[in-house]
């Protein structure tokens, strides 16, 4: 087991992996920007060493300075936590040349996988369904064409890299299809420095299902069952949920058991989501992997009565995982909602800022995962989440209640915040019975709320 860790985040992911490691008896390093200086939750680290500026790009995107951190806080692994440096190859190799384990997959997995279009090949060489597409990446006009005639208009335009929504464009027919490529190009090249694209058929109003899975390195490999995570605004999620609502037994385990096949097929350990898009008809398609923890983790910890990142930590050290897929057994119905720092009133306008209150809900099945606090300032220079409302129940109707209930005990002030927007969603009648689909949102709830 390793004796200290640095991890190589901020926010309420630094704090949940901090707790994480207290638990297990190992020494943290937490990092920290000139913007984040003072964050209370810093306090509970072992040590915690300034590495840069309040932007991102030259504190915690930092490759050098993360693991000039590391080396004087004298660690042995780095946790990288979720978004910033989780999902990049290059540092992952760069740990292990200077002899740190990364706590994720290896370099090569990570690096196979977070290519989507070679995702894709290893999902259809594993037996993983996948949405009808090109074969590859487009390398011209003339073969876009010819590809989404094959396929079918309309047709989603992809990029290989990255994720978010970005370099992603919906090709209606021919006559908007050049410009939808040298668009989502464009946009890829821009935010991922890689403007390669490939198209799949355009699946009208899907849902959005994942399998969370953890792996060790002995072979052992289980998934904690899926999420919904259909409730979405331009391609970010905003809540939560496990089980998947209108999902039938047979299309869950089928999911899941397809979600193992494509890990087994990586040779990948450590912790992933295997990500699915659910039609009309219950049929479901990958996507693709996201190779490290995710925001909406605590939803699969919840059912499940297993702690993920104790689990990766345990798996990164070379343990083999202590139970097996016939020791879990989901519990109940779990929920998640993101309090951001956002305006929903205003386009949902960050709103960064000083918090003058804040009372954090509690009772029976609540959890709250937050380092903010009364007197907190929200910095401008990243992700507006401030919050993570998670709560369990043994049924979802009873979730849903919960979950109003305490969003309505929830009190900030001082900024603006998404939670009155989603105690809106769970009162809708198409979130009740679960028919809400990625597009739900957007085409639907915001036009009738006039946002």
């Amino acid at each position: 087991m390793f004796s200290r860790v640095l991890v190589a985040n901020r926010g309420e992911i630094a704090l949940r992996i901090i707790r994480a490691c207290k638990e297990l008896g190992i020494e943290t390093v937490a990092i920290f920007s000139e913007a984040d200086r003072g964050a209370q939750y810093l306090e509970l680290a072992d040590q915690a060493i300034c590495v840069g500026p309040a932007k991102s790009i030259d504190s915690y995107l930092r490759v050098d300075r993360v693991i000039a951190a590391a080396e004087l806080g004298n660690v042995e692994a780095i946790h990288p936590g979720y978004g910033f440096l989780a999902e990049n190859s290059d540092f992952n190799e760069v740990c292990r040349s200077c002899n740190f384990t990364f706590i994720g997959p290896t370099p090569e997995a990570m690096e196979k996988l977070g290519d989507k279009n070679t995702a894709r090949e290893m999902a259809i060489a594993a037996g993983v369904p996948v949405v009808p597409g090109s074969d590859g990446l487009l390398e011209s006009e003339e073969d876009a064409v010819v590809a989404a005639r094959k396929i079918g208009f309309p047709v989603l335009i992809k990029a290989t890299a990255g994720g978010g929504g970005k370099g992603m464009r919906v090709a209606m027919d021919e006559g908007s299809l050049q410009t939808s490529i040298s668009q989502a190009q464009t946009e890829a090249k821009a935010a991922f420095g890689n403007g390669g694209v490939y198209l799949e058929k355009y699946i009208d109003r899907p849902r959005h299902v994942e399998v969370q899975i953890i792996a060790d390195q002995h072979g052992n490999i289980v998934h904690l069952h899926e999420r919904d995570c259909s409730v979405q605004r331009r391609h970010q999620k905003l809540i939560e949920e496990s089980p998947s609502p209108r999902l039938t037994e047979a299309t869950r385990k089928a999911m899941c058991d397809a979600a193992v096949r494509m890990i087994q097929r990586a040779n990948y350990f450590n912790a992933a989501t295997v990500e699915f898009i659910v039609d009309q008809n219950d049929k479901f398609y990958f996507i693709e992997v996201n190779a490290r923890i995710q925001v909406e983790h605590p939803v699969s910890e919840m059912i499940s009565g297993i702690d993920l990142i104790k689990s990766q930590i345990l798996v990164a050290s070379g343990q083999p995982l202590p139970f097996t897929q016939a020791d879990i057994k989901p519990f109940g119905a779990a929920i998640e909602c993101r309090i951001n720092a956002e305006d929903p009133d205003k386009n949902f306008q960050p709103c960064p800022g000083r918090i003058e209150r804040m009372f954090i809900p509690g009772g029976l099945g609540v959890r709250v995962d937050s380092h903010a606090h009364a007197g907190y300032t929200v910095p401008p220079y990243y992700d507006s989440m401030i919050a993570k409302i998670i709560v369990h129940r043994p049924t979802r109707e009873q979730a849903i209640e919960c979950m109003l209930r305490s969003l309505s005990e929830l009190r900030i002030t001082g900024i603006k915040t998404t939670a009155s927007f989603h105690a809106t969603v769970l009162n809708q009648k198409e979130f009740s019975e679960g028919t809400v689909d990625t597009k739900w949102v957007e085409r639907e709830l915001l036009p009738r709320l006039k946002v």
